[in-house]
């Protein structure tokens, strides 16, 4: 499965995005723990050497300095890899940042299983599950490049707490039809009578070509981009749900308490039941191999995915 051309990968999008930002704006500033390479911030470190902050192989001073300079009014923008910075910085997240209500905004770069053959250690599979116990903190997880420039433009201007995941993978510009992109508001990029896809993040763009391959078989498919799981749009899933026979979330991430996880519970204190599958990575060690083998070791492809839809089908008959 190709992107649809033109693509860039994500993070592009976020490194020349905050290179407009902070060319407006002398207060925005990236602190970064010896990540501008895997981060793509090196074209930001060369067009504005003063507002960037080199913490080095140091995940836990990385997010209490970043707490610090945002507490003296600087829109900060604290990056490093997903896997290290929500795992050896979870205390100063919780603590410094969320309970001391500090518009910090967290990048967890190369996230999920982008570090590919590099294993367990370099995964992030865990990060949604840990971020989403801690109270006032928002996540949002971009699927495309539109949704990247927006996110981040958005979060450059709230005032909140906030958690933006990136991804290594080329991906479109843009999903689906031209729309409207809100931080806490679900893009839905079609409906559909039979099944309904919500994914999140990069397993956007396999749910969408697997919505084709279902299309062109005679099963009208639904999918929606819920890029926020905090702020979470519950009223886009319950219309979803009540409006299709079937449901599966799609997710980079451990089956248990992420996105699917998330709507699961949802839908189930709401008193809204239908067939429904949880797509993601399960309790078990993650195999090995680039993003796109393990995608398909899971299932988390065009193929997969439309598979899965069917026979979810075939039980709800």
């Amino acid at each position: 499965m190709q992107p649809l051309s033109p693509a860039k990968a994500n993070l592009d999008i976020f490194s020349q995005t905050l290179i407009e930002l902070g060319r407006q704006d002398r207060d925005l500033l990236v602190v970064t723990s010896d990540s501008r390479g895997s981060g793509k911030l090196g074209p930001f470190a060369q067009a504005l050497p003063e507002q960037i902050i080199e913490m080095g192989i140091a995940e836990q001073n990385l997010v209490g300095v970043a707490a610090g300079l945002a507490s003296a009014g600087k829109k900060v923008f604290a990056v490093s890899p997903a896997s290290f910075l929500t795992a050896r910085s979870l205390e100063q997240i919780k603590n410094d940042v969320a309970y001391s209500n500090q518009p910090v905004r967290l990048v967890g770069i190369s996230a999920g299983v982008s570090y590919g053959s590099l294993g367990s250690t370099h995964h992030s599979t865990h990060d949604l599950a840990a971020l989403l116990a801690i109270h006032n903190l928002d996540l949002v997880l971009p699927g495309d490049n539109f949704e990247t420039r927006e996110a981040v433009r958005q979060a450059a201007a709230r005032s909140r707490p906030l958690y933006l995941r990136f991804g290594k993978k080329p991906m479109p510009e843009r999903i689906g039809p031209e729309r409207e992109f809100e931080i806490g508001k679900a893009s839905v990029l079609a409906s559909g009578r039979d099944v309904t896809f919500v994914a999140s993040g990069e397993t956007v763009y396999p749910a969408w070509e697997a919505r084709r391959l279902l299309e062109e078989n005679g099963v009208s498919c639904g999918v929606i981009s819920l890029h926020s799981l905090r702020p979470f749009d519950s009223q886009a899933l319950a219309q979803a749900a009540r409006s299709t026979r079937a449901l599966v979330t799609v997710e980079e991430h451990s089956v248990h308490g992420g996105l699917g996880s998330l709507c699961a519970s949802f839908l189930m204190q709401a008193g809204i039941f239908l067939p429904m599958r949880i797509v993601a990575f399960p309790d078990q060690p993650t195999v090995t191999g680039s993003q796109v083998q393990v995608f398909e070791h899971y299932g988390i492809s065009a193929q997969g995915l439309s598979q899965t839809a069917r026979e979810l089908l075939g039980q709800a008959r």
